[in-house]
């Protein structure tokens, strides 16, 4: 893969490296590979709050209807009701304008294909390959073919389906499924701030929002799944069962037990598996995680019967993995959780369904749920670089890793990868001693730093 596509479509600073007419040029090319698979398609186009998501759906739109495709704007609205609601409508491709957890200066562009699954690699080089012949403008209007069309009660339509999911009961039990839970929302002032709530209510929930009030330029500021402080200190004010933290574009989640402390991705799967395995709903035993998953979820896992498989960063690779070896649930310690069954990405609305299911079924706290994985201690560093995959080249770089790496011996592990989605390389190191496992990621950190920092 060229650098055009990271791990979870294209992502930039509005007004330098992401343009309308980059956005326009783009949307041209996957046009030109999209009427190769679905010569009568029509796309389907979602975005989140960002001040600049307006704009680059324009800029979007334009470009596919200049391919001859005809376009679907869904407006404001998750990344995974997208990836829903793509085959659902029966598009030929799903867009989402958004960069995720970022903050507003970002936005990004990221393409499903018609299964809902996102673009795989081939195609995707394809549009790379396609887009630096390009001229700087696309066909002029006279050209154009496709035609741009509103869908109406887009989001009803995928919140109708996470109401249903997995429910066999009338619709009175359905109704009071969360009942008596008390549960704080902090929706970033992203793209579920109208959904959420009203989901969770529907459900019997008792709900109380924080990060409903976008104004284009707050999405993720000092709040969502990488700012959930304020949620802490809500949850323990309200005295609630539990809090939900999303990101912008919603489709992770990280959770707040009742005594305020952080329930990451991770304790989610130890939990989620533990229950589907009870319920017959685990394929095979299997947990897909990544090489960020900790130790602690491991040994959690294989005291319950069930075996972890490590995939390589980003829910799309999650997905992959778990396709490959049938596995049905999957995710990352962000919050990034697959329901292979009813989801084909990450849904962080859907996550709360299935989390606080398990807490209505089974009438325990959340804090008692989450205490059966135990953390090791980890240390994550970002280090900014100027090209963050350089270093993967060197041997000296090489050397010291290895050789960090048998310091540690087995005692822990150490994980260093360049960021998909930033200029950064990510440093991760775990185990029991927090001491040296910070002596160990400081080392790699201050080697690239001496050779690649900006």
């Amino acid at each position: 893969m060229s650098r055009l596509f990271g791990t979870d479509g294209v992502r930039g600073i509005v007004g330098r490296d992401m343009t309308a007419a980059f956005a326009s040029r783009l949307a041209f090319a996957a046009g030109q590979v999209l009427c190769q698979t679905s010569p009568h398609g029509a796309v389907l186009i979602g975005r989140d709050t960002r001040a600049s998501g307006e704009m680059l759906e324009g800029a979007v739109a334009e470009g596919l209807c200049a391919a001859g495709i005809e376009v679907w704007l869904a407006g404001i609205i998750t990344t995974p009701a997208v990836a829903f609601l793509t085959p659902d409508l029966g598009a030929a491709a799903g867009v989402v304008i958004s960069a995720s957890h970022n903050p507003h200066q970002y936005n990004g562009i990221k393409f499903f294909s018609s299964s809902g699954h996102k673009l795989p690699d081939e195609q995707l080089e394809e549009i790379e390959r396609i887009f630096p012949s390009l001229a700087d403008e696309i066909p002029a209007p006279s050209t154009r073919k496709g035609r741009v069309l509103c869908v109406p009660s887009a989001a009803e339509r995928y919140v109708d389906y996470l109401i249903s999911c997995g429910q066999r009961s009338g619709p009175s039990q359905r109704r009071s499924r969360l009942a008596g839970i008390r549960l704080i929302l902090d929706c970033a002032h992203g793209a579920a701030f109208k959904i959420a709530a009203p989901l969770f209510r529907a459900l019997g929930a008792e709900v109380k929002c924080i990060g409903i009030s976008p104004d284009g330029k707050n999405i993720n500021s000092a709040c969502g799944s990488l700012h959930p402080a304020r949620l802490q200190r809500t949850v323990l004010k309200e005295q609630a069962s539990a809090g939900i933290a999303f990101d912008g574009d919603a489709d992770r989640a990280i959770f707040v037990d009742e005594k305020g402390n952080l329930v990451d991705g991770d304790h989610v799967l130890a939990i989620m598996a533990r229950e589907m395995k009870h319920r017959g709903r685990l394929a095979g035993n299997l947990v897909v995680g990544t090489t960020l998953s900790g130790l602690g979820l491991e040994i959690s896992l294989r005291q319950a019967g069930c075996r972890l498989l490590r995939a390589r960063v980003g829910d799309r690779y999650v997905l992959e993995r778990m396709e490959k070896e049938g596995a049905n649930l999957g995710g990352e310690p962000s919050g990034h959780v697959i329901f292979r069954d009813r989801a084909t990405t990450g849904d962080g609305l859907l996550t709360g369904l299935e989390l606080l299911g398990v807490m209505a079924r089974k009438g325990l706290p959340l804090s008692e749920l989450a205490s059966v994985m135990q953390p090791l201690p980890q240390v994550m560093l970002n280090v900014p670089l100027r090209d963050n995959r350089a270093w993967q080249r060197d041997p000296g770089v090489s050397a010291l890793i290895g050789e960090v790496e048998a310091e540690l011996g087995g005692e822990g592990r150490l994980v260093v990868r360049p960021s998909g989605t930033e200029p950064v390389v990510r440093i991760m190191a775990e185990g029991s001693n927090r001491e040296k496992i910070s002596r160990a990621a400081q080392r790699i950190a201050i080697a690239l730093t001496s050779r690649y920092g900006l």
